[in-house]
This record gives C-alpha cells, sequence and structure tokens, in this order.
C-alpha cells in the first residue's frame, strides 16, 4: 500500500451522516464519527503512522486496480485484477433513514472472488481523537471490540479475526463465486456490536443500499447531456449533507493541502453559509426539492438566532448542527499529508467578516419560494433585520470570499453580493406583501451598484477587479454577477471584464481564482486553479452566448474528474488533484455549468 496515494485516488460513501475515504488499493485511511466533524478514527490520509487505517484487499503480487460505482449508487466497488483471480471489495454504508442525530453508524465491507482463488487480507488499525487516544482491545469469537474515552467500535467478520497487539488483522480465501464480509459498527461507549453477519445478511443490506440511491436519483428531473457526471455530483452533494438538519458541509476531509508540503490546509468539514446556499438553485434545477425546503429552515434558524444581538447577524460557517463554535486547533503529532503541515482541525476564519454571505442567503431564499419554500412572519422578521442591519454596514472592508488572512479590503465581490442581499430582500416583500423599509433598502442598492462599477472599475484592465485599491487584480468569484444579475450576461462592462480573465486567471481552460502574487493574502505558497471557478467560467461563457468554448471548457474540465467522477478543491500543474475532497463547491458549480449549457445549447438548435 501507499503511504500517501494521490488525494485523487479515492472514492466516498456515506450514510448522510459521515463518510469515509477509500483508495483504489483497498485502504479506508478517513472516517470520523459519529459526524463530519467529528475527531478521526482513520486518518492515514493526514499521518500514515500515527492516523490509523483499515485495509482489506488481495494478499500476494501487485494486482491491477479498478475504482468504480455501482450505478446512480454511493456503493462503492474496487476490483483487483491478477493473472491467478479476479477479486472485489464492495464498500458501502447503509443510509440512516430516521433522520435524526445518533451515535451509531456502521461500515460494510464485502470481499468476492469473481475469477479463480483470492486470498484477501484484513488490517484494522484504529487511532481515536486524531490518533491522541489510546484504545483497549477485546478480542472474541463474535469480534473484535475497540473501546477509547467516550467511543466504541465494533468489527465482526464472517472469517477469524486475530490480536495484532492493539490491532486486528485477519484473512480469508475464497473460490470463484464466494464471498465474505466484514461489518465496522461505531457507537457509544455502552454501544452493543451488531448482529453476527452472514453473506445472506450482507448480501441484504447491499441491495437495501443500492435500492435507496436509485430510487433517489429517479426523483432527478435532469434530461441534458451529461447524466451520469451531474448525478455522480448530485449523490456527492447528499452524501456531504447531514440529513437531521438538512446542512451541507464544504468537503468530506480536513488538512489536505492546496499546495503539496504548503501551510494552505484547512478543515473543510462545517457549513459555510455561501457554498450551502448556492447549492440551493442547483439543486432546484435538479427537482431535489426536499433537500432545499431541509436547508432553507437550517438557515432561517441561523438568521432568527441573533435578532436581539448587537453586531453581525451571521456568522460565515458553523457546525453541521447549527453550533457557531469551531476553535481552530493545530495537530502538531501528525505530519500532514506528504509532510504538508500543520494540519488544522477547526477553522478559525469563522470569525472573519465576510458580507457576500448576506447575500447568497438572501439569493437562496428566494430561489426557494420557488418551490414553495417561503419563510413565515417570524422568518421574515429575520430577513427584514438581517437587511435593516446591512444597510448601516455594507461599506466596511472585510475578508473577503476566499478567506484571506492578509487583512480587510474593500472586496468588489463582497459588495456584489450586498446588493444580491438588497435586490432579493425587495422582491420578496414586494411578491408577498411583507413589511419592510423598501424606499431605504432600495436606495442602499442602488448605492452599492454606483459604488462597484465606479470604485470596482479598473481603466487599464477594462474590468471589475478583485478590490478598490487593486487597479490590476482580477478575482474570478466575479464569475458570478450575470447568474445572480447584478449585470446582463452580454452587458458591454461584464463581456469586457470576461476577456480581461480570460487573459490573466485562464490557463488552458482551467480558472484561477486570483494571482497571490499580485495581491498578498497573509499565506505563504502558490495553488492550483480552483475547480468552482473553472466550472462558473463555463456557466458565464454560456449566458454570453460564447457557447463553443463554453462547451469545450466544460468538456475538458470534466476530463479531471478522478476515476469515480470525484473533485477537490483545486487541479495542480501536472493536472493532479489537490485540497479537501470531495469538495461539494465543485460539484454544485459542475450542475450549474451543466444545467446552464444544456439550456442555451437547446436553445441554439431551435433556432
Amino acid at each position: 500500500m501507499d503511504r500517501y496515494p494521490p488525494i485523487a485516488d479515492h472514492g466516498l460513501v456515506g450514510d448522510l451522516q459521515t463518510v469515509a475515504l477509500i483508495s483504489s488499493q483497498g485502504v479506508l485511511d478517513w472516517f470520523a464519527a459519529p459526524r463530519f466533524d467529528s475527531p478521526s478514527i482513520f486518518a492515514a490520509l493526514l499521518d500514515h503512522d500515527r492516523g490509523g487505517y483499515f485495509l482489506l484487499a488481495p494478499e500476494g503480487p501487485e494486482a491491477t486496480c479498478r475504482q468504480l460505482y455501482y450505478p446512480d449508487t454511493a456503493v462503492l466497488v474496487t476490483r483487483f485484477m491478477s493473472p491467478d483471480g479476479v477479486g472485489e471489495v464492495i464498500d458501502w454504508m447503509p443510509p440512516d433513514h430516521s433522520g435524526q442525530a445518533t451515535d451509531r453508524h456502521t461500515l460494510v465491507r464485502a470481499v468476492r472472488a469473481v475469477r479463480g482463488t483470492v486470498r484477501f487480507a484484513l488490517d484494522c488499525r484504529p487511532r481515536f481523537d486524531y490518533g491522541r487516544a489510546e484504545h483497549e482491545l477485546h478480542l472474541n469469537a463474535e469480534g473484535a471490540d475497540f473501546r477509547a474515552p467516550g467511543i466504541s467500535m465494533h468489527l465482526q467478520a464472517t472469517f477469524p479475526l486475530e490480536r495484532a497487539d492493539k490491532d486486528v488483522r485477519g484473512t480469508v480465501t475464497l473460490n470463484a463465486g464466494e464471498t465474505a464480509g466484514v461489518v465496522l459498527t461505531v457507537c457509544g461507549v455502552d454501544g452493543a456490536a451488531a448482529p453476527t453477519p452472514t453473506v445472506e445478511s450482507l448480501t441484504e443490506q447491499l441491495w437495501d443500499t443500492i435500492n435507496y440511491w436509485q430510487r433517489w436519483v429517479r426523483t432527478s428531473t435532469y434530461s441534458g447531456r451529461w447524466p451520469d457526471m451531474v448525478h455522480r455530483s448530485a449523490i456527492t452533494i447528499k452524501l456531504l449533507t447531514y440529513a437531521p438538519t438538512g446542512a451541507p458541509i464544504a468537503a468530506a476531509t480536513m488538512g489536505l493541502p492546496e499546495q503539496v508540503g504548503g501551510e494552505r490546509n484547512w478543515d473543510y468539514r462545517y457549513t459555510w453559509v455561501r457554498d450551502a446556499s448556492l447549492s440551493v438553485r442547483a439543486l432546484l434545477d435538479l427537482g431535489f426539492v426536499d433537500e432545499v425546503t431541509d436547508f432553507t429552515h437550517w438557515l432561517g434558524d441561523r438568521l432568527g438566532e441573533r435578532l436581539d444581538l448587537p453586531g453581525e447577524r451571521l456568522q460565515i460557517m458553523y457546525r453541521v448542527d447549527g453550533d457557531p463554535q469551531l476553535t481552530e486547533e493545530i495537530l502538531e503529532h501528525w505530519e500532514g499529508y506528504r509532510g504538508s503541515r500543520p494540519v488544522r482541525a477547526g477553522n478559525a476564519a469563522m470569525d472573519q467578516l465576510q458580507l457576500d454571505i448576506y447575500g447568497e442567503a438572501l439569493y437562496a431564499l428566494a430561489e426557494g419560494r420557488e418551490v414553495g419554500v417561503q419563510a413565515g412572519y417570524k422568518g421574515w422578521k429575520a430577513a427584514a433585520k438581517t437587511l435593516d442591519w446591512l444597510a448601516d454596514n455594507w461599506d466596511r472592508p472585510d475578508e473577503g470570499i476566499w478567506e484571506t488572512r492578509g487583512g480587510r479590503k474593500d472586496f468588489t465581490y463582497s459588495r456584489v453580493m450586498t446588493w444580491v442581499a438588497f435586490d432579493r430582500g425587495i422582491k420578496l416583500a414586494q411578491e408577498f406583501s411583507r413589511p419592510g423599509d423598501i424606499v431605504h433598502w432600495r436606495d442602499t442598492r442602488d448605492a452599492i451598484l454606483e459604488q462597484i462599477m465606479t470604485r470596482g472599475w479598473s481603466d487599464s484592465e477594462k474590468a471589475l477587479v478583485q478590490h478598490y485599491e487593486g487597479e490590476d487584480v482580477l478575482d474570478a468569484s466575479l464569475l458570478l454577477i450575470p447568474r445572480v444579475g447584478m449585470l446582463a450576461p452580454r452587458d458591454p462592462a461584464w463581456l469586457s471584464t470576461l476577456d480581461a480573465m480570460d487573459r490573466k486567471l485562464v490557463s488552458d481552460s482551467l480558472v484561477y481564482r486570483y494571482d497571490p502574487a499580485a495581491s498578498p493574502d497573509g499565506l505563504r505558497g502558490s495553488e492550483g486553479t480552483f475547480s468552482l471557478c473553472s466550472f462558473l467560467y463555463v456557466d458565464a461563457l454560456a449566458r454570453a452566448g460564447r457557447l463553443s468554448p463554453a462547451r469545450y471548457a466544460f468538456e475538458k474540465m470534466l476530463t479531471y474528474a478522478n476515476h469515480v467522477g470525484l473533485f477537490a478543491e483545486e487541479i495542480g500543474p501536472s493536472g493532479e488533484q489537490l485540497g479537501n475532497f470531495p469538495q461539494a463547491f465543485t460539484h454544485l458549480s459542475l450542475i450549474m455549468a451543466a444545467t446552464t449549457l444544456d439550456e442555451a445549447l437547446d436553445k441554439q438548435l431551435r433556432r
């Protein structure tokens, strides 16, 4: 097994409350429980020696590995092919149907010989609390029990297990057509193990999970040109959404680097108001109404929490249950992915001022009305008081969408989204006859637009720029302007801005979010192209009527997906995926780009 496989060399499984990453070598090297944002149990991806892993793969000579998803599901199949035999490891987590938060989660790993005779080896080495907590192991005929402070883990198999110090090993030899398996159950300290698994019970669980996912995908209304990639993105967003609250996290992992060996290693296992709010339109375009309803209720709760308190009305990110405390710590005992230190748990950016989040929040609420998601009177009062607060606070420097740690600036994107907040708030008040200071909101909205088009415009670049002091610094976040309607997609000022981005931020259809050398962000090192921005670029090109380059850029971007259709945050100089993985923002922007491009191409055909 590789000490540090490529970031992209993984598939994702989950049960709608937590997820696990499994490499194409059959190694589970990332898993946190009971929630996405809980301390890890397996984290060899961040420290091979101290993080813990769970290997289940054929023994013997190196085999050719292939990984795929069972169609339209989150069931992961890893195939190992050699001259002596072909074996499969099938991984899944039974989805939790209750919608209630639970500390009990199950991961199933079935093995099967497809051809010949295959000897599978198991090596389970959990390391609790980010590898900081010692555990006890109790091994008996029923399986293995691992106990650490506050948590238990049970491992049961259809074949014998043996102790290896405080870890567990085992082997099983299968002939063609034979199946075996293991069930890993994480629970509270007094939680019991699952019933002893049998081949029959594992097969039944597998088909229950397959049927769950395929039924969900069948509710999609998408009928465009890229159903496989669009539905894989939808499944990924669903996997990254905490079902008890409807809150999607930004990515499954923490600490994976934007530059190998660099310091840009963040914890993305939380709910960003921005990312989650923009997912509303993407999910609505596919017909997933329940997910939109759940999230808008979560968002409404966040807006209402600080109704009568001073200060900012929203925090930029929260835990999936709405808890605003995300204290950042550095895990000094971990070496990081391929030496990329520091490894951070928690996120200190929670305290940043990012004024754009109010625009995304109102955008989500406005889009939700399309399917009858309408705030009640109390919810509207929270939105109205938020707009009243924003009317007094929009013209402030902030840290901006990219959470730079180089000091506050007058970021243009932040102003664009405050314009959106007032624009959508006014429309909601008028459409539903709700009380509010509409005249003041309208005056503020118009003043923001005037400021953007004067102070945010660069005569030298003939473009809108990143911030008011950056005459020649461009920013790909502004690619959202035509989507949110601040400028028309073919407005000359916008087309000129798009041309400037083509010159300075686009490299072979891939898009950098900005140039850190031109606009220092307080961090060392560089980064790759930002996959979110590459899909936003496609969206903007399609809206501008530049369909040939839009489709070319989209099709090319799809080639950077990993072997099972997943994207990390960034793409490096050699085409490698970088950053936390998989990233929900990238997958929702893929859906946005696909639906926009489909619509534009269909219109072209009808002419």
